[in-house]
């Protein structure tokens, strides 16, 4: 937690130790998706060596999602306790010991070694927006597009480098392994940020509660059905192309280009988030491209799948980029940004959890994807309604002050 007056930088006139804590917040955001995307490419692999279903499998990405939700609403009381440079160092190492765990040939120990990777990795969701805000008050905007782009591109890299590291070691611990030496180097950054003056515990924490505050629900709800969009279109968009007709290489493709034209709106949205009071024309552009997506996918999938599929990139890049902004723009300390963030990660991530298993079940009952996307449809109205609140230049109130 922050003890500075908000809009005070605690690197004025060091630009080596800013410097530092740049690397230091990019690189731990490299860390906060590869370790777990990373076993997607190696599914055969990995179900062999273990022995186990598909379904047992399943459980080593959906676990994680569950802890985001479950962990995250821990976090403001760690943040009382112990200053947020401790907290990240800590979850680094812990990310590190977690991915360790998952290279044990035993399927309980692999499962422990996944609740470990996602109390960590929540834990670190929820840090950073209140980092970003006690760290770089005056380039929040900036701070945010590039942690953005980052954990988009350690996403990335961690589906794109399994194969190759696969074929090269000639076993699956090698691209796994990868993503334990990562988080252990990202600590040594973190080291100096330990003796940064101003950026600490406070000397009298104050639990600051936000579940009565209008404001901090409708972010909450903006966050929560932007990442029920994200994960059912990424999980289902290559069914939906290839039941239209499209192969299996165009439809991977198409659904690639979910993450690759997200990667410049998650830069460019947090930039313009902050230089406008209120963002509500962000919120109705990105509003307009998901939605654009989802009816040229219900109406003709195989007419234009490249750019349905850019449409929807463009929602969620934007989406999230917007909701990462918001944690940090509606709160006045640092304080209140880490229990916003907390808050909606929590129930975000829940609802993450269920909306691909949702799709699935109304695909399954109906025989076709156009109810389910009819379903996603409507959520993009509401997620345009709480983002049109979310949006006006306000403040969040603790429930303490009301």
């Amino acid at each position: 937690m922050s003890t500075h007056a908000a809009g005070d930088d605690p690197f004025l006139g060091r630009p080596l130790i800013a410097g530092l804590a740049v690397v230091a917040l990019l690189l731990t955001a490299a860390n906060l998706r590869g370790g777990i995307v990373v076993v997607g490419p190696l599914v055969e692999q990995i179900r062999s060596s273990l022995a186990i279903s598909a379904s047992a499998f399943s459980l080593l990405t959906t676990l994680p999602l569950l802890c985001f939700g479950v962990i995250s609403l821990c976090v403001p009381a760690l943040s009382r306790r112990w200053s947020p440079q401790v907290l990240a160092i800590a979850g680094l190492l812990v990310i590190g010991l977690g991915v360790l765990l998952r290279l044990v040939n035993d399927y309980a120990v692999v499962l422990l070694g996944t609740l470990l990777l996602g109390a960590a990795i929540a834990l670190l969701n929820v840090l950073i927006p209140g980092l970003v805000k006690a760290f770089f008050p005056r380039k929040v905007g900036l701070m945010t597009g590039l942690y953005s782009v980052t954990l988009s591109v350690g996403a990335g890299m961690g589906v794109y480098l399994a194969v190759p590291l696969l074929e090269r070691f000639g076993h699956w611990h090698y691209p796994v392994a990868l993503w334990a030496v990562l988080p252990l180097l990202c600590t040594l950054f973190w080291l100096p940020m330990l003796r940064v003056e101003g950026v600490g515990r406070p000397a009298n924490p104050v639990r600051v509660s936000l579940w009565r505050d209008k404001l901090a629900w409708a972010i909450t709800c903006y966050m929560g059905l932007q990442s029920f969009y994200f994960y059912s279109m990424a999980t289902w968009m290559p069914k939906m192309l290839l039941e239209s007709g499209l192969d299996a290489h165009d439809a991977g493709t198409a659904t690639a280009l979910i993450n690759l034209v997200s990667i410049p709106f998650n830069f460019l949205v947090p930039i313009m988030a902050a230089r406008l009071a209120s963002q509500r024309r962000l919120v109705l552009g990105i509003f307009l491209a998901s939605f654009t997506g989802l009816v040229g996918l219900w109406w003709q999938p195989a007419m234009a799948p490249l750019l349905w599929a850019s449409l929807v990139g463009v929602g969620c890049g934007g989406a999230l980029s917007l909701a990462l902004s918001l944690f940090v723009l509606r709160a006045a300390n640092t304080a209140q940004a880490t229990a916003l963030s907390a808050m909606a990660q929590s129930i975000g991530y829940l609802l993450a959890a269920s909306g691909p298993v949702v799709l699935g079940m109304m695909r399954d009952v109906e025989g076709a994807w156009q109810g389910a996307l009819l379903l996603m449809m409507a959520l993009q109205c509401l997620q345009l309604g709480c983002g049109w609140y979310a949006a006006r230049p306000a403040k969040v109130v603790p429930d303490q002050q009301k």
